[in-house]
């Protein structure tokens, strides 16, 4: 397998890719458990099958042992129908031995076997098995004194024995191959996933695009699948509104400074010909009235082209701020600037978490406008009124009103109405404050005020203040 890697002067790097570590510790430890769990159950079923065969064989020797008592038990065989006792028992029982003795200090008939210590005199009747060499032993002796002891070769019992463990370790062999077979599928298709997750990433590093990837079926791969996309979504949302707001900008700046160019130029060309001097002084003075004009015209937009590029980023954190303490302070910067027209402000405390640098830039941006648009000895009123999961401010003006069809318009960037051309601004007031807004949780509507002209309408989250 061949990577690709973009370099830093635009070739194409070509490498062998390197096998993932994650792949070769999933593939080792899937292996490693199941090769233990194999190896575990192997043991645990030797263990059982071994001892239920030497339990069967035991068993099997004490039932023969117990029959072959209750053929002598009554003591009063001779020596030859214990011999055709023992050999009947032989031919009936192959591959097992016996031995029977009638009375204690009696010679045992059949089979020579180590039993002579359980026929001593005065010992108390008893059972008990013990091996011999290659065999196994069973003797029993009654309270007559008769004594029986049957042996059975273990030879085959051994072979089996044998034979278990080959087997089990052969499935112990062949399962822990299939553990390391299964371990290498096992890792291949749970990181195969994630390698798809990376080539996305890749493309996004390499590439800069942002695609969203294919979410396949509905387990923690799709779940992060799907964070990535709406990751990417985000970040291409960011990327069209940076790239709008750049375009919108040197547009909004091109206007300003080509006009501001052109006065310059006239001014650097009557200075330099000598005509400064036959200039009138109503036109000179107009001249630079135009120039400080446009300087403060670039001097606001860059300001607001600032703020609007200062909401983009929402990693502030909230902590709670009084609504109604924001307002006063808007309200009071508002009067400066405008102070032949009347303000009539009424506020209930309302406290809502929020970045209070940003939030304090909307009610500013809304009471400039309402003011803007309000004639000489207009009226603008304000209130904030609290219910009890949310505050509503109503901000009236006296202006002409905003019609119904360019309602939708009026808090984006750069968008100014067209009897609104001839007036300073820079189109980004609204939407900054529409931007504030939005990030805060408000709503906001645009309706007709009491007197004709425009209300702005904003319903905030928060509590009342105690």
């Amino acid at each position: 397998m061949i990577l690709r890697r973009i370099t830093a002067d635009g070739d194409m790097d070509l490498r062998p890719a390197r096998t993932s570590p994650v792949r070769g510790r999933i593939a080792t430890f899937a292996g490693a458990g199941v090769a233990t769990a194999v190896g575990a159950t192997a043991v645990m079923s030797y263990i059982a099958v071994f001892g239920a065969m030497e339990e069967h064989e035991l068993s099997a020797l004490n039932s023969r042992t117990i029959a072959l008592m209750r053929q002598v038990d009554d003591g009063t065989a001779d020596d030859e129908a214990l011999r055709s006792i023992v050999d009947k028992f032989r031919a009936d029982n192959p591959g097992y031995r016996a031995s029977v003795s009638r009375q204690e200090h009696e010679f045992f008939v059949g089979d020579p076997m180590p039993v002579d210590r359980m026929a001593r005199d005065g010992d108390p009747a008893n059972w008990s098995q013990l091996e011999y060499g290659d065999e196994m032993v069973s003797v029993l002796r009654n309270d007559h004194g008769t004594t029986v002891a049957v042996a059975h070769n273990r030879a085959h019992f051994s072979h089996l024995q044998s034979r278990l463990k080959a087997i089990l370790a052969g499935i112990v062999g062949l399962g822990t191959l299939l553990a390391a077979l299964t371990g290498s599928i096992i890792a291949r298709v749970t990181v195969r996933p994630v390698g798809r997750l990376r080539r996305a990433m890749d493309n996004v590093s390499t590439e800069g695009r942002l695609e969203p990837i294919e979410v396949v079926g509905s387990d923690e791969y799709a779940k992060l699948t799907e964070s990535l996309n709406s990751m990417m979504e985000s970040l291409n949302e960011s990327r069209v509104r940076q790239a709008q707001l750049v375009a919108d900008a040197g547009h909004e700046l091109r206007t300003p400074l080509t006009s501001m160019r052109t006065n310059i130029e006239l001014l650097i060309m009557l200075h330099r010909s000598g005509q400064m001097a036959q200039m009138p002084q109503e036109e000179l003075d107009a001249l630079e009235d135009d120039v400080n004009a446009q300087m403060g015209e670039l001097s606001t937009l860059i300001g607001d082209i600032v703020d609007l590029a200062r909401e983009d980023d929402l990693h502030k954190e909230f902590e709670p701020v009084r609504l109604d303490h924001l307002l006063t302070e808007a309200m009071t910067r508002v009067q400066r600037r405008r102070p032949d027209v009347n303000f009539r402000f009424r506020a209930d405390p309302w406290i809502l978490d929020a970045d209070r640098a940003a939030l304090s830039r909307a009610p500013v941006n809304l009471l400039d406008n309402a003011a803007k648009w309000s004639p000489p000895g207009g009226v603008v009123r304000v209130s904030l009124r609290a219910a009890t999961r949310s505050a509503v401010l109503i901000i009236d003006d006296s202006g002409p009103g905003i019609d119904p069809e360019v309602r939708e318009k009026v808090f984006e960037r750069f968008y100014r109405a067209p009897e609104s051309r001839s007036m300073p601004g820079s189109g980004l007031g609204l939407s900054i404050a529409g931007q504030v807004l939005e990030r805060h949780g408000a709503s906001t509507a645009i309706e007709d005020s009491d007197d004709g002209g425009a209300r702005i309408r904003v319903v905030f989250p928060g509590r009342p203040a105690q």
